[in-house]
């Protein structure tokens, strides 16, 4: 492993967690790296699935964020192969992909990954919380509403959402609960559980 993949994120300060992510394309994992960086974790890269299941079985990681398509193992190998490793079997596992494809999306859940980012549908940060979240929690927590019930009508008004339906598919939309990593509370984003869209 490189050296320049492991910095501390601040002089004489230990992180609260250690992520490692996996995608082959070099800006993304860059730029996620850093990100997570310059919010307190100790990031480590890996440019596919192979070097990431390698790195995964010798450190301790909180959370994994893994792309899909990559070379040697892709995302779905890697997570098979976390699953059947004792070790890491229980490390909680984010998807980000760069298509958002359905078939992805299935797949995803059937290994039990509910965690399914589709990039650009959510800012860095907010994917820094998600994983926050996703090492207090475990997961997040996704719920229907009676669209025409109590304030929802002059709620979709107001965000401009007619019906709460998506604006990319007209999907109806769902709402979305992550616990904050301070434990007390909640971030909420209404999510299109189609094309994956937050807002």
């Amino acid at each position: 492993m490189d050296e320049q993949n492991k910095f501390p994120p601040e002089a004489n300060k230990p992180s609260a967690y250690k992520i490692l992510i996996v995608d082959d394309d070099d800006i993304i994992r860059e730029t996620y790296r850093q990100v997570f960086q310059e919010h307190g974790f100790e990031s480590i890269s890996a440019k596919d699935g192979v070097e990431g299941i390698d790195l995964a079985t010798k450190e301790k990681f909180d959370v994994i964020l893994t792309g899909i398509i990559m070379p040697r193992m892709d995302g779905f190998q890697l997570i098979s192969a976390l699953r059947e490793n004792v070790d890491t079997k229980d490390i909680p596992v984010a998807i980000i992909s760069h298509l958002g494809r359905e078939e992805d999306r299935r797949k995803s859940k059937e290994l039990g990954i509910e965690n399914f980012i589709v990039q650009g549908t959510m800012t860095p940060r907010e994917v820094v919380d998600k994983m926050k979240s996703l090492i207090v929690s475990g997961s997040a927590f996704q719920l229907g509403f009676d669209y025409s019930a109590w304030d929802a009508p002059a709620l979709a008004k107001k965000m401009n959402l007619a019906g709460f339906e998506c604006p990319s598919c007209q999907n109806k939309m769902i709402l979305e609960l992550t616990p904050k990593p301070e434990g007390k509370g909640f971030d909420a984003f209404f999510k299109c559980p189609k094309c994956d869209l937050h807002l």
